[in-house]
């Protein structure tokens, strides 16, 4: 990179507080950065001062550095890699607003989308602010906690290249005693720095303590992340000991109600394991930015006037179905063989409603109607409703919609699927008659879902389902078909990538469950989805996805400003 480039990547990083969004490079140069705390200051620091060094690393997980747009096309809830899948289209006032989020949609990719460019700096800018908080530390020698808090700068910088390296094919890595500026995109193989990946998560889960804090990474946080990253890997025993010691723990359980995820109130609560911490106090400093344009609508304002960016696909609208004898997901790939629109008379899945608005059914104790909508003609009706809790609760105006509710980046139910999927994987057997593990998978699957089912509920407030306008209806997967020879391998395994995509829909995680399921097995799901959408969706038309525009190419601009230490591989 170029001195000045340099020099400008460094400052941006060093400033911690958010209002650095009004302050030019230049004065960062000159400006003792803001929530940096010296070795000076922390030998023999106060509990306030180790606070405040902490808080500044974690603030990167907002990934809202220098001002608003970084946040938004490159956003830490990754709600554009949902849009990258067969989960939701871009939304907002047509495919021309935030086009590279568009591109990304379609599979135009792109050395210059805008996207890929905010998504590497954010993680880098939170990767150095984690680094300066680890030198600070070393520097000053002895600090009470130094190796717990050491042990939570190891996980978030792990979680930060983890989103790199699930994104872009190769990237640079170092340490807090190297210089990212010196690292070449192509010194170490994705093998290796996963295993750098693995190895911080390892000694973070030693140092860390086993009881769970509500807003800090202890150790069960880190098996957690640990957990998701074996799992991208489909290093299935790694996934059974860190996802097994997370369930094992007993610090977690799911809400009892599916419309909890979407209230204030239940912030860190019981099935929360690592999530942005959000609040309006201080002229709305720690809001959920990343997730901003996607407020709805809201006819009559009452959210403001939202930029409606984030709509779920008709194809995801549509695996909610239900069969009606058994309250199953249609597994056989018939699911999308009918639309649920507003004449749709069979039952569906409660999580539905608790996802996504549709035009009739309550929102929030409000009504979603067609004005709600911002380009109905183009996205429909689907606006994500995960992200918003009752408007009463959220700031009124510009920022639209904006709240204290946290973004679970980890929550339980994610993590009971993932230790379902790996019993699955590694059973010997072909059914449950034979393999005990594929019981104890279908358990860990019917917890999920029985919390659905008991979601059915038209007086839970704010009220969010209608049953007089829907017919919901969820049922186990049972185990007395056949003397479990219903249950075989590839059932349960449908099962299982069924159920993520219900329990998961529009939280960012879709995209990357495709990627790690393999290439062919992508192109097979996005080619079908792309060709059946363009009946309702034209731009979907001549579309597809090839397996060289899996992962997004390094920012052109990174590349110019390196001096040739990036390669486009």
């Amino acid at each position: 990179m170029t001195t000045k480039y340099r020099n400008i990547f460094y400052a941006c990083l060093a400033c911690c507080a958010i209002s650095a969004a009004t302050t030019s490079c230049s004065d960062m140069l000159d400006t003792t950065p803001q929530g940096i705390f010296t070795a000076e200051q922390l030998n023999g620091a106060s509990s306030e001062a180790l606070d405040g060094l902490m808080a500044s690393a974690y603030a990167g997980l907002e990934g809202h550095f220098i001002g608003n747009n970084e946040a938004f096309a490159g956003p830490s809830t990754n709600w554009i890699f949902d849009v990258r899948s067969d989960d939701a289209y871009k939304g907002g006032g047509g495919t021309g607003m935030e086009e590279n989020i568009h591109l990304l949609e379609v599979s135009e990719i792109n050395a210059d989308n805008v996207s890929g460019l905010d998504k590497w700096r954010n993680n880098y800018w939170a990767i150095v602010r984690v680094h300066k908080a680890m030198l600070a530390l070393e520097q000053a020698g002895s600090v009470q906690n130094g190796d717990q808090l050491l042990g939570e700068l190891k996980a978030l910088r792990a979680w930060y290249y983890f989103d790199l390296i699930r994104i872009f094919n190769r990237i640079p890595y170092a340490t807090e005693h190297e210089d990212l500026t010196t690292k070449a995109n192509d010194e170490f193989s994705r093998d290796e720095i996963f295993s750098f990946i693995k190895r911080d998560l390892t000694e973070a889960i030693a140092a860390l303590p086993a009881e769970r804090h509500a807003t800090r990474i202890t150790r069960t946080t880190a098996q957690a992340m640990l957990a998701k990253v074996c799992a991208f890997l489909s290093d299935w025993e790694g996934v059974k000991e860190n996802a097994g010691a997370v369930i094992a723990s007993n610090q977690y359980s799911l809400y009892p109600n599916f419309g909890d995820l979407s209230k204030i109130e239940c912030n860190n609560g019981p099935e929360s394991i690592f999530a942005m911490q959000c609040s309006t106090a201080n002229n709305n400093s720690h809001i959920n930015w990343a997730n901003l344009l996607n407020c709805t609508y809201s006819e009559g304002d009452l959210y403001g006037t939202g930029d409606d960016f984030f709509y779920a696909s008709q194809n995801l609208v549509n695996a909610f179905r239900t069969d009606p004898v058994t309250g199953l997901p249609y597994l056989d790939g018939s699911f999308n063989s009918v639309n649920v629109t507003a004449d749709y008379a069979g039952t569906l899945d409660p999580r539905l409603d608790f996802t996504v608005g549709r035009i009739g059914m309550p929102w929030r104790n409000h009504t979603y109607t067609q004005g709600w909508c911002r380009a109905y003609d183009i996205y429909g009706e689907y606006s994500n409703k995960k992200s918003w809790p009752a408007p009463e609760q959220c700031f009124q105006g510009w920022p639209w919609g904006c709240s204290s509710l946290n973004f679970m980046f980890l929550r339980y139910a994610d993590i009971l699927l993932l230790q379902a999927e790996a019993l699955i994987e590694t059973a010997t057997g072909n059914n449950a008659a034979e393999d005990e593990g594929l019981k104890q998978a279908r358990t860990l699957i019917n917890q999920v879902r029985q919390r659905a089912a008991n979601s059915i509920d038209g007086s839970y407030s704010p009220i969010d389902l209608d049953p007089s306008k829907a017919d919901y209806y969820v049922g186990l997967y049972r185990d007395d078909w056949d003397g479990n020879l219903y249950w075989t391998k590839n059932q349960a395994r449908l099962a299982l990538r069924m159920e993520r995509r219900l329990e998961l829909a529009m939280e960012g995680w879709r995209w990357f469950d495709l990627v790690r399921w393999g290439n062919d097995y992508l192109m097979q799901t996005m080619n079908k989805y792309m060709e059946e959408e363009a009946r309702l969706r034209p731009y979907y038309q001549g579309r597809s996805v090839s397996a060289n525009e899996i992962m997004l190419p390094v920012p052109q601009v990174e590349i110019d400003n390196s001096n040739g230490l990036y390669k486009q591989l």
